[in-house]
């Protein structure tokens, strides 16, 4: 006689036969239960905004739903219409939630002027984003060279005779870029071309090394 409190494995294996036998009379009947599993799997939060995104973390740029609800995100789940990733999120990329609602996040900008001891949060993203460009404009200005008379080294650039020479080489190299895992193809191409147009050299990628 079994032990319904610790059943047994026979006891587990006829279960799982007398179950797989109901199933099968069930599909038997015509009742193919594969129909009605795809539809609740397309449920949605009631009374939700639905905007299709791309997961923030990797390249791979995984479909997500984000849910919103009177301007508030209240669900992030991947995009079942998505053709890199057809619905699934790695575990990073399904606890997006936990990144985008978040009380330790920081939503405001925080400047710090030189010398100064605190920080200042009363500046915007547009002064922060004019601040940037007002830097690398000044940067890029002051260091630009269009010529070269030594390497980098120090050592003097000579021809194949063994003369000093000058050489066009228009860069600077005072600025640098460096790329995350989470710029895609097209990104990197948008940022490649910025840079090589101030002539920056130092282009390097998070991904890539």
């Amino acid at each position: 006689m079994s032990d319904t409190t610790h059943p047994s494995r026979r006891d587990l294996l006829r279960g799982a036969v007398a179950g797989g036998f109901a199933l099968g009379g069930l599909l038997g009947l015509g009742m193919d239960l594969r129909a009605a599993k795809e539809e609740t799997s397309r449920f949605r939060m009631a009374d939700v905004h639905e905007v299709p995104s791309v997961c923030p973390y990797c390249a791979v740029g995984c479909g997500q739903l984000v849910s919103v609800r009177d301007g508030k995100v209240v669900n992030i789940e991947g995009n079942p219409d998505s053709p890199v990733s057809r619905g699934t999120l790695c575990p990073k990329g399904a606890a997006t939630y936990q990144l985008a609602v978040n009380p330790n996040r920081v939503t405001k900008v925080w400047y710090r002027a030189p010398g100064a001891t605190e920080w200042d949060k009363s500046r915007t993203l547009d002064w922060a984003m004019d601040r940037i460009a007002q830097l690398v404009k000044q940067t890029r200005d002051r260091t630009f060279r269009h010529t070269a008379d030594t390497a980098l080294d120090g050592t003097p650039l000579v021809n194949d005779k063994g003369e000093k020479v000058s050489k066009v080489v228009n860069h600077v190299l005072s600025i640098a870029s460096l790329g995350g895992a989470t710029m895609d193809n097209e990104w990197n191409y948008a940022q490649t071309k910025l840079m090589r147009a101030l002539g920056v050299v130092a282009i390097e990628n998070q991904a890539r090394i």
